[in-house]
């Protein structure tokens, strides 16, 4: 899971995300580790940023129909990341549905940073993505009835930040 908790949540029009930046996360003692002659410096992979955002959104997107869907991102549109997140930080995802359908949807959304030393978030990166509704996939591949993509965790997630929105 790449988001802590939800702060902000519209169902089918925005949904904030935190993501709080801890030295003890594993990610963190390998990136970047000095092997390469440089100073060793704790920095969170790029790829890990726009996992969290798309963890975010692909929450949003899953709201429109009560999670009755299975969603899967599909495309990285676009990714503009300006700064580094390091430990001791924050950060926040804002995703916003742009578009929806039956066959998926998609989302803009920045991120932004909070450095507790001067307590300002700063926006940090730009990311817009596109997801598919895989029980509407034009192969006609069938898929489990069961909702693999939205599982245990992310209900409790849901759960946790106020939202007992799932049917058991």
């Amino acid at each position: 899971m790449w988001v802590d908790t939800i702060v902000a949540f519209e169902p089918g029009r925005y949904m904030h995300a935190i993501k709080n930046l801890s030295q003890a996360e594993d990610y963190f003692h390998d990136h970047f580790d000095g092997s390469d002659g440089l100073p060793a410096t704790a920095v969170m992979p790029a790829s890990l940023i726009v996992e969290g955002m798309a963890q975010t959104a692909g929450l949003l997107v899953g709201s429109v129909n009560q999670f009755k869907e299975k969603v899967i991102l599909a495309k990285i549109q676009r990714v503009e990341l300006d700064e580094d997140a390091v430990p001791g930080q924050c950060l926040k995802y804002e995703a916003q549905l742009t578009r929806v359908d039956t066959a998926g949807a998609a989302t803009e959304g920045v991120v932004l940073r909070l450095d507790h030393h001067d307590g300002e978030w700063q926006e940090i990166g730009r990311i817009s993505l596109m997801f598919s509704h895989i029980d509407n996939n034009m192969s006609g591949r069938e898929f489990p009835e069961h909702n693999f993509v939205f599982g245990e965790n992310f209900k409790n997630l849901l759960r946790v930040s106020g939202m007992d929105i799932f049917e058991d």
